[in-house]
């Protein structure tokens, strides 16, 4: 029997006949995005070319995956995200996650590393350790990775501004261990364009952090040929409340900005290209975040090849991170945040990352516990092992929905970068607010959604429960702060101070110059001089930058 109605003829005589009667359950469906979701989506909702803007798994434009195995031939890289106290808690931890099956590090730093002070500044007073692992100095990076081969594990560094320091910290420890830098895998996140968006974790104005980002592609090159140089952040983007279009078309935007930078301080684009990688949130919306994981691959496949006019596939293929919403999470009835992550995770693994953290439920009251994070990484482990959606690649690859919003949320992302282009690029639509004022607006309508009860979240404006307070809940003990100060005060003490003034002052002298930072500041990490002391020579030569305020 052949089929022979139109989608419209279907709407207008069997759906409305139907919905006459018995009705829809609210007068419009949208994804958190706002994307206007329709009843019934049909071969009629995809361009005629479609086949071709798919593709195959591997193939330009990577729209169904990077690799042409992708997980039939190895899973995703399981890469649980901690850090807290001092660096001894810290390496606890990660073996505690290595030997419960985790298969790569991600780095939490606590606020003062985050922004380049010390433990014993006083601007630190009751931040030491509370939302990452507290790093002074090289001493403190030794203890981290106490006992943890740097040739067998991946290791990601969730750290901007200071990330040159902390990265030559990394290959400090990885000489003392013996292991070769070229052997060295990872990602150092280094993204300090979406700082000034949504974080605001920067110290320098831009001009001088993107030469920072910009040294630092440059020495990866060179002598880590393996290791990710940055790692571009749409997570942070998501997480200050922007929509799935949004997310990527800004992140990808900041990849246009960090691109051209490193081609105009004179690398080659096919010897850089194929390093950059990318950070994704998953959001609620599965099948929303599918579609936006599919569309920034292909999006930037196109970005590279028709704008940059670049010749390897590696330089066209996004990588990315994914990390499920710490947004999303609620301090109300926690369990249910067990089920928002694992369909968030599932949503990465149906839009093919390359590597995934689940959040633990009790991350909106806490740090996690270890119990939490063990649910947490099993929550990967079930996806990979007993779901079956890993068997086979992009299998959502022909879903008339999946397709159609796919091709939509590019639309939209390829518009933000057209307004940003019009602006003068990303720095300069960050300097005008406009970035900022997009995000803001956006969140402003979802959680007007979420008090009028448009938007349902479970356990908070719908299907609340009487609760008692929450036990058990991991809390950083406050005499951490203490013996952070206590083991600068011990270093200073040991340590040879010509060594670290010689050093120092090299750095001050190459900052002013045009020389690249990095072997200044690895020598400065050598001399065991602490991220404050290096962080400030730069201060005293590059100035703090101070926000605009956008309204």
């Amino acid at each position: 029997m052949s089929v022979s109605k139109s989608k419209k003829q279907w709407l207008e005589s069997s759906y409305q006949q139907f919905c006459s009667k018995k009705g829809e359950r609210c007068p419009e469906f949208r994804t958190l995005s706002g994307n206007v979701i329709e009843a019934l989506y049909t071969q009629e909702d995809l361009p005629v070319s479609q086949d071709a803007s798919i593709g195959y798994p591997g193939e330009y434009p990577f729209t169904r995956g990077v690799y042409p195995t992708m997980y039939r031939g190895r899973l995703w890289t399981m890469r649980q995200y901690a850090g807290f106290g001092d660096a001894k808690q810290s390496n606890e931890r990660y073996k505690y996650l290595l030997e419960h099956g985790q298969t790569g590090l991600s780095v939490a730093f606590d606020l003062p590393t985050q922004i380049g002070y010390d433990s014993d500044d006083p601007i630190c007073d009751g931040e030491v350790g509370k939302v990452g692992v507290a790093i002074d100095s090289l001493a403190d990076m030794e203890i981290l990775f106490d006992g943890i081969p740097l040739d067998k594990v991946s290791t990601s560094m969730t750290i901007n501004a200071p990330a040159s320091v902390l990265l030559a910290m990394y290959l400090a420890v990885a000489e003392k261990q013996g292991v070769d830098a070229g052997l060295l895998t990872g990602t150092i996140q280094n993204d300090i364009l979406k700082e000034y968006i949504a974080r605001g974790t920067y110290i320098f104005p831009p001009k001088e952090s993107m030469r920072l980002v910009t040294d630092t592609f440059s020495y990866c090159s060179k002598y880590i040929p393996r290791w990710n140089m940055i790692s571009i952040s749409g997570y942070h983007i998501r997480e200050a409340g922007s929509t799935a279009a949004q997310e990527i078309g800004f992140t990808l935007a900041d990849g246009i900005a960090y691109t051209e930078a490193a081609l105009k301080a004179g690398m080659d684009l096919d010897a850089f290209a194929g390093r950059l990688s990318f950070f994704f949130n998953a959001h609620n919306n599965l099948l929303e975040e599918v579609a936006k994981f599919r569309a920034a691959r292909r999006l930037w496949a196109r970005i590279m090849k028709d704008r940059f006019d670049a010749k390897k596939d590696s330089s066209m293929m996004l990588r990315f991170h994914t990390q499920t919403g710490g947004s999303t999470l609620t301090a109300q009835q926690p369990d249910n945040n067990i089920v928002r992550v694992a369909i968030q995770a599932l949503s990465a693994v149906l839009g093919g990352t390359q590597s995934l953290h689940t959040n633990s439920k009790d991350e909106a009251l806490a740090l996690p516990t270890e119990d939490a994070v063990r649910v947490a990484l099993r929550t990967q482990q079930i996806i990979a092992h007993e779901s079956g959606v890993a068997d086979t690649i992009d299998p959502l690859a022909g879903s008339y929905f999946v397709e159609a919003l796919t091709d939509k949320i590019e639309a939209e992302a390829q518009a933000y970068i057209n307004k940003i282009d019009e602006l003068g690029g990303m720095s300069a639509a960050i300097e005008q607010g406009y970035v900022q004022r997009e995000i803001q607006r956006e969140a402003y309508r979802v959680q007007k959604e979420i008090e009028n009860d448009r938007v349902v979240i479970v356990g908070v404006n719908k299907y609340g429960i009487e609760e008692k307070a929450p036990d058990n809940l991991l809390r950083v003990d406050p005499r951490i702060q203490q013996e952070q100060i206590g083991r600068i005060r011990d270093l200073k003490e040991k340590r040879d101070e010509q060594a670290v003034r010689k050093s120092l002052d090299r750095l001050k002298k190459t900052c002013e110059s045009s020389e690249n930072v990095m072997p200044a500041i690895l020598d400065a990490v050598r001399s065991y001089a602490t991220l404050g002391e290096i962080c400030n020579v730069m201060r005293e030569v590059f100035s703090e930058y101070q926000e605009n305020i956008v309204v």
